[in-house]
């Protein structure tokens, strides 16, 4: 089978719904390249245009498809092969959370110059032997620089909240407190409904109020408890809100809306058929749910 029959055959005959047939009346729609960073760029591309997205939140990251030493050689190639099928990285998964080092200003300076605007920073967290004020208080400078640079190059950050015990975001509203003094379009919220849900439980419509007006991009995935631990699972199979990604745009929201799909491992080439299934049809359920399909 040449790589032509694969990508028709594996993204079971999609139709091409990008941003060029389908005009620009919608949020811009990605996808989380994780589960195909194996893929060379041009199959990548091709695949992610035959699935119907507008783009990709692409692995520019430590482990991911694009390391940060290999940006300046291979970020280029990567944008000609999305480019030539009118695609978008519409966000860059990044590991960057600060602008003192000289590798992160590199990235983010060949990311501006190749037309990319968005970018997810990397993640901070807490010691939690010491006070949590505190260490927000050290956090203020740093992302006073970092948005200096975003500002600098024409950029936003967007900082994914994530579960877990000592994450920076975790809480929600600490992402407030810390992103208030700053304009949305250099430091913008990264809303995870799945990781909103594990920490908020029944408030988390209160964190997403809050956090609103910092929203960025929105993250959908699904997830269930299983033995008190987070399991990531399909769309619908799980206990997130179906309705938010609905109402978040019925109130103005003009941010990317970005599909994650992380329950079917391992990450493999040999994997990829399953991933795409498993794509797609998470991509027909957001669409239902945004009113989209």
């Amino acid at each position: 089978m040449n790589r032509r029959q694969f990508l028709t055959t594996t993204a079971l005959a999609a139709p091409i719904l990008n941003a060029e047939s389908r005009g620009k009346q919608r949020n811009p729609y990605c996808v989380f390249s994780k589960p195909l960073q194996m893929l060379s760029y041009d199959d990548l591309a091709d695949l992610i245009a035959e699935l119907g997205f507008d783009g990709i939140e692409g692995t520019i990251r430590p482990g991911g498809q694009i390391t940060p030493e290999q940006v300046p050689d291979e970020l280029p190639k990567m944008m000609e092969a999305l480019k030539k099928r009118r695609l978008e990285m519409t966000i860059m998964a990044s590991g960057i959370n600060n602008a003192d080092d000289k590798l992160n200003i590199q990235q983010l300076q060949v990311a501006a110059k190749l037309g990319i605007k968005r970018y997810r920073m990397g993640y901070h967290k807490y010691d939690l032997k010491k006070p949590i004020v505190g260490q927000m208080n050290e956090l203020r400078p740093v992302l006073k620089n970092l948005v200096a640079l975003n500002k600098e190059l024409g950029l936003q950050a967007i900082y994914q909240n994530h579960s877990g015990s000592n994450y920076v975001g975790a809480p929600l509203w600490d992402l407030h407190e810390l992103f208030k003094a700053h304009d949305p379009a250099h430091l913008s919220v990264g809303f995870d409904m799945s990781h909103a849900t594990a920490e908020g439980t029944r408030a988390w419509p209160l964190h997403a109020n809050l956090l609103r007006p910092r929203i960025g991009a929105l993250y959908v995935k699904d997830f269930r408890w299983t033995k008190n631990k987070r399991e990531n699972c399909a769309l619908a199979e799980g206990i997130v809100d179906k309705k938010y990604p609905a109402q978040l745009i019925r109130s103005s929201f003009t941010g990317p809306i970005n599909l994650h799909v992380e329950y079917l491992k391992p990450f493999t080439k040999e994997n990829v058929p399953n991933q795409i299934a498993a794509i797609k049809r998470d991509s027909a359920t957001l669409k239902r749910w945004l009113g989209w399909s």
